[in-house]
């Protein structure tokens, strides 16, 4: 698990959430509010998205809070089984998995992370 996945704020502009996904090169980032609590998910394709559409309708690229996922969010628990997590990510086609515990985000698990992690395991 990731202790300190990349974050930003739901009231951070677009164009701030490009450059901590440019900076930490993942491929989303998480999104907490103020106490810590997980509130959503940014996504490499979120942000692409929010700029095409910005461009053809020529209208502001907003903020956060009006592009990220934030319903059903699927979050881990520092409990659970890793190869439970990681079954679970390809059955539903995701790239991250936040670790959540009492609502706070906690740390993360990526594609990447699980990689490595069985190469370790395999060397």
């Amino acid at each position: 698990m990731l202790i300190n996945p990349a974050k930003v704020r739901p009231n951070d502009g677009i164009l701030e959430a490009m450059q901590v996904i440019i900076d930490n090169k993942v491929s989303g980032v998480c999104v907490v509010d103020e106490r810590e609590n997980l509130v959503g998910i940014l996504s490499e394709l979120d942000c692409l998205r929010a700029t095409v559409g910005s461009f053809y309708n020529d209208t502001e690229l907003g903020m956060v809070a009006d592009h990220m996922a934030s319903d059903n969010l699927v979050v881990a628990h520092p409990e659970e089984d890793i190869i439970d997590v990681a079954q679970d990510m390809l059955a539903k086609n995701k790239r991250r998995r936040p670790v959540v515990e009492n609502g706070v985000l906690i740390g993360q698990v990526t594609c990447r992370q699980l990689l490595k992690a069985i190469r370790q395991f395999h060397t």
